[in-house]
C-alpha cells in the first residue's frame, strides 16, 4: 500500500500511539501487567452515582433520549451546553464571555490537533510558524499533531533543586525567545508529564510574551482549573482576548465521551467549528447532555474540590511514600507532584536510556512511559531527556504499590551491574 505523506506521517510509530495501545491492552484485560504509564482516570465511586443517576434521567425521559442522540449539534457544539459553560466561567470567575466564546472538540486531543495547525507550519506567504513551548518536557500527545513535521520549538527549563529527593522545573525566561517565527505559546497546567504548576506570575509574564508578539496563549488545563481541579497548588483561572483554554471532560471521569471545551475569542471560536465541521461534522452530544446540570447549577466545580482533588492527592502521597521506600539509596529524583495524576522521575546518570528501562520495566509486568518522549521541539543532545520515566497513581493502590517495588528492584540490579 503506497500512502501519501500524510499517510506516512500518522502510521510512523508515534508514542502517543505505543502508549494507548499499551494503556488499551492493559486495561481492557489484555495484558497481565501493572499499568503505570497512561492516563486513566481513577475510579470514583461518588463521581459514577452521579453520572449512573442522570443517565437513568435521560433514559426515563424520550425527548432526551433523542436529544442524546438523535440529532446533530452545530459544530460549534451542543448548544444548551455551551451557554451554561459560558454562564458559569462569568458568574464565578468575572469571565467577559459569551457562547460565542466556547467550542466544543470531540476530545481535547482533536482540539490540539486543531489549534496547532491553524497557527503554526505553512503560511500563504511561503514563511514557516512553530508552536512555541516554554518549558518542556511537555505532553507526549502534542508531539505528532502537526500536519507536518517539527513544528514545535521548546526551551530547556531551569532545575532547582529542593529537599527531600525533589526537584522543580522553572521557565526560564533569560533563554526564552518569541521571534516571528511564533505562531502560538502553549503550557499545560499542571503539566502533563511532571505534575509541575506553572506560578501565575510565570503566567503572566508569558502572556505579555504573548501580546507583545501577537500571537495566543494556549494554556492546557485538562487537569487544572477550571475543573477538573486536579491541582495542589495556587492557580488562578484566566480569561484574556488572547489566552485560550482548554479543558475536559475526561479527567473527570469521563474519558470514553470525548469531550474538549476551548475558551477562546471569537475568531479563533469560529475556525475551530469550521474545521469540526469539515473533520467531523459536528462534536458529540453525549458527554455535554450527560455533564449539562452539573455544569448549570456550579456542581462541577464543587465536585473537583471536594471529591476529585482529594482523591487523587491521597493517591499522590500514597505513591511517594512507596517510591521513597523503595527507591532509598538510588540516585533518583522526583518532580514536585503540583497537580495531575502523574509522577516524574529522574534517575541521574541512569546507565541505559529511559526507553531501554521501560522494556525492562515491560518485561517484569509493569508499563511506564520513557521520558524521551516529552520533549518536541527540543534538540536530542540533553542527557536528562533520556533519565526519566513518567508514571502514572491513578490505578489501584496496591498495584501502584507493586509497580513500586518492581521498578526498585529492576533499578537495582542495573546500577549494580553497571
Amino acid at each position: 500500500m503506497q500512502l501519501s505523506k500524510f499517510g506516512e506521517k500518522f502510521t510512523s510509530g508515534a508514542g502517543i500511539i505505543s502508549l494507548m495501545n499499551d494503556l488499551g491492552r492493559s486495561l481492557g484485560g489484555e495484558d497481565d501487567v501493572i499499568m503505570m504509564g497512561g492516563g486513566n482516570p481513577g475510579q470514583l465511586p461518588e463521581i459514577e452515582v452521579l453520572l449512573k443517576k442522570r443517565l437513568q434521567e435521560i433514559a426515563a425521559s424520550d425527548p432526551s433520549v433523542h436529544d442524546l442522540v438523535g440529532i446533530y449539534d452545530p459544530p460549534q457544539g451542543n448548544i444548551s451546553f455551551v451557554k451554561h459553560c459560558a454562564k458559569l466561567l462569568k458568574n464565578e470567575y468575572g469571565w467577559d464571555i459569551g457562547p460565542e466564546n466556547i467550542c466544543l472538540t470531540n476530545g481535547s486531543q482533536t482540539a490540539f490537533f486543531i489549534l496547532f495547525n491553524i497557527f503554526a507550519g505553512r503560511f500563504a506567504d511561503g514563511s514557516k510558524k512553530y508552536i512555541r513551548l516554554p518549558l518542556t518536557p511537555e505532553y507526549i500527545g502534542y508531539s505528532d499533531l502537526g500536519l507536518e513535521h517539527d513544528i514545535f520549538a521548546a526551551s530547556r527549563p531551569k532545575i532547582e533543586y529542593l529537599e527531600d529527593r525533589m526537584f522543580k522545573y522553572r521557565v526560564d525566561f533569560d533563554r526564552l525567545i518569541i521571534g516571528s517565527e511564533t505562531g502560538a505559546i502553549c503550557v499545560s497546567r499542571p503539566t502533563n508529564p511532571t505534575g509541575n504548576v506553572i506560578t501565575d506570575n510565570e503566567i503572566s509574564r508569558l502572556l505579555d510574551l504573548a501580546c507583545r508578539h501577537d500571537v495566543p496563549l494556549i494554556i492546557d488545563s485538562a487537569y487544572g482549573v477550571p475543573f477538573p481541579g486536579i491541582i495542589y497548588a495556587d492557580a488562578k483561572p484566566l480569561w484574556h482576548e488572547n489566552v485560550i483554554t482548554c479543558m475536559s471532560l475526561s479527567k473527570l471521569g469521563l474519558p470514553a465521551v470525548r469531550t474538549g471545551i476551548i475558551v477562546a475569542r471569537e475568531d479563533v471560536v469560529r475556525a475551530i467549528a469550521a474545521v469540526n465541521g469539515i473533520i467531523s461534522l459536528a462534536p458529540s452530544s453525549f458527554g455535554p447532555k450527560l455533564v449539562e446540570k452539573l455544569v448549570a447549577d456550579g456542581e462541577i466545580l464543587a465536585l473537583g474540590e471536594r471529591i476529585i482533588k482529594p482523591f487523587y492527592y491521597a493517591k499522590c502521597q500514597n505513591a511517594l511514600h512507596h517510591i521513597h521506600r523503595e527507591l532509598d539509596g538510588l540516585p533518583y529524583r522526583v518532580h514536585r507532584p503540583e497537580g495531575s495524576m502523574f509522577l516524574w522521575l529522574w534517575f541521574e546518570d541512569l546507565p541505559i536510556t529511559g526507553n531501554e528501562l521501560y522494556e525492562l520495566l515491560k518485561v517484569n509486568g509493569v508499563l511506564v512511559v520513557s521520558g524521551h518522549y516529552f520533549f518536541p521541539g527540543l534538540n536530542n543532545d540533553w542527557k536528562h531527556r533520556s533519565e526519566c520515566v513518567r508514571l502514572t497513581y491513578s490505578q489501584d493502590d496496591e498495584d501502584v504499590e507493586k509497580g513500586i517495588a518492581v521498578i526498585g528492584r529492576v533499578l537495582r540490579s542495573i546500577y549494580e551491574r553497571n
